[in-house]
């Protein structure tokens, strides 16, 4: 996946938003203000920060070593840090990606998560 896939795959989700509250290389990507996702779209290897369930977290860190680990700079157990670089299946990233977004939704205000239903 290359960061221009990764960035339109965040920007795809209903009412997300791409913001650069820490750096103008960091893309912070948010539904409702919350953040789902985060990375350096320059960087080399090209690595993004997911919320992730703790269990799911885990298991996926134990089944991709080098790939998947506890959350730079995040809390370890529930966000990790996904190296994107073509080693795991564009399928997986946005499966995580997307999980990451769900689980944000999921912690919204129920009359924000109405509102991103009609949307």
């Amino acid at each position: 996946m290359t960061p221009q896939q990764l960035r339109a795959l965040c920007l795809s989700f209903n009412a997300a938003v791409e913001e650069f509250p820490f750096n103008p290389e960091t893309s912070v990507f948010k539904v409702r203000g919350k953040l789902f996702a985060l990375t350096d779209l320059e960087a080399r290897p090209l690595k993004v920060n997911l919320k992730c369930d703790p269990d799911d977290a885990i298991r996926l860190r134990a089944e991709h070593p080098d790939l998947i680990v506890p959350g730079w700079h995040m809390n370890k157990r529930h966000w990790n840090t996904v190296t994107v670089d073509g080693t795991l299946s564009d399928s997986l990233v946005r499966e995580l990606v997307e999980d990451s977004y769900d689980l944000v939704v999921a912690g919204l205000p129920r009359a924000e998560r109405l509102r991103l239903d009609r949307a």
